[in-house]
């Protein structure tokens, strides 16, 4: 609710009346005292901006106002019990609409949004797809974000965040070290179809990126979070290296390349038929053999040969594996 001011300058009555138009449209049957309340003004002054709405609007075709032109409201809830309802729009109703196809599509990503534990404030995300869904040109779809496995782990980090408290949970690393951890949550994201939770890790007291399907027993604590995501700086890249990192040389097709940006290697080298060298940094070969075998573009190992080696074992056992049975995914075996 907005503090009462005083009187209101020319400039701030044209910002004024721009602004109740809208938000009377969107409240349908509301208060003259709920109005005043909002806007932080006097209920005489809202009640002279409804009384000159009413005579504003846009001359129709003979350039002279008629009754349809302008604006009008419910006289006798106006006057008699101090309700405003607008029961004619003009100009507004004629500005362009989001499709019924266009407004699903940001419903949606609302919803995607909305799911995330930094965006707390969900109920003006919800009005927000509210009136997505009135200033359609029709009805939109009904529409769903598809739920995963995460999403008990992702409603966790959201009630923490919200409550402000630490998480714990069991985590097992691309090592295969399981160790319990207690984190501050910071940001969720996503990559491809995988999840990771930035977080304030105690047990290493530094910011940690962990990937939600490798949490394990997640379970909220009494103690207050020590670090908010404003009061930590992030690395741009969701993965960081470490001195113990094997430095892989891989050429690719260019197109494919933007698919590494997440791992932070280094500018691309030009190569000749549209294709590219990378060095990246990976802690361990497996994680190299899953990343080269999910690439488009015909990846190839350059060096060292400890990588190329390891990819290549990989993919004969994988083919191996294959030929033995046919109903076996080659890009997620062995």
């Amino acid at each position: 609710m907005a503090e009462p001011r005083g009187a209101l300058h020319a400039a701030d009555k044209l910002a004024f009346l721009l602004s109740l138009v809208p938000w009377l449209m969107d409240h349908e049957r509301v208060s003259v005292a709920e109005a005043a309340a909002h806007f932080g003004v006097s209920v005489s002054e809202i009640r002279r901006a409804v009384e000159l709405i009413a005579v504003s609007g846009v001359p129709g075709e003979t350039t002279q106002y008629q009754h349809g032109d302008l604006f009008d409201i419910a006289w006798d809830d106006f006057e008699q019990n101090d309700v405003i309802v607008l029961t004619n729009l003009v100009a507004i109703d004629d500005s362009p609409r989001f499709s019924a196809r266009e407004a699903a599509a940001l419903i949606a990503g609302l919803q995607y949004l909305s799911s995330l534990p930094e965006n707390a404030d969900r109920a003006a995300i919800a009005t927000l797809m509210s009136k997505l869904s009135r200033g359609a040109s029709s009805e939109p779809s009904q529409v769903a974000v598809d739920q995963s496995e995460t999403n008990e782990v992702l409603g966790l980090v959201g009630r923490a965040v919200e409550a402000g408290v630490q998480l714990e949970f069991d985590y097992r690393g691309t090592r295969g070290v399981a160790e319990r951890r207690r984190v501050d949550p910071l940001r969720v994201e996503s990559v491809d179809a995988d999840w990771y939770l930035r977080a304030w890790d105690h047990l290493r007291e530094a910011p940690r990126t962990f990937r939600l399907d490798r949490i394990a027993s997640p379970a909220l604590t009494a103690t207050p979070i020590a670090h908010r995501a404003d009061d930590v700086t992030l690395p741009e890249t969701l993965f960081e290296g470490s001195p113990d990192d094997l430095v892989v040389v891989l050429d690719l097709d260019a197109a494919a390349a933007p698919l590494l940006a997440d791992y932070g290697p280094d500018e691309p080298e030009p190569l000749p038929h549209d294709r590219v060298r990378l060095r990246l940094r990976v802690n361990r070969l497996g994680t190299l053999c899953r990343l080269v075998a999910g690439l488009p573009g015909h990846p190839e190992v350059v060096g060292p040969e400890s990588a190329r080696s390891a990819v290549a074992d990989w993919a004969r056992r994988a083919i191996e594996r294959y030929d033995v049975d046919p109903s076996v995914d080659p890009s997620v075996a062995p």
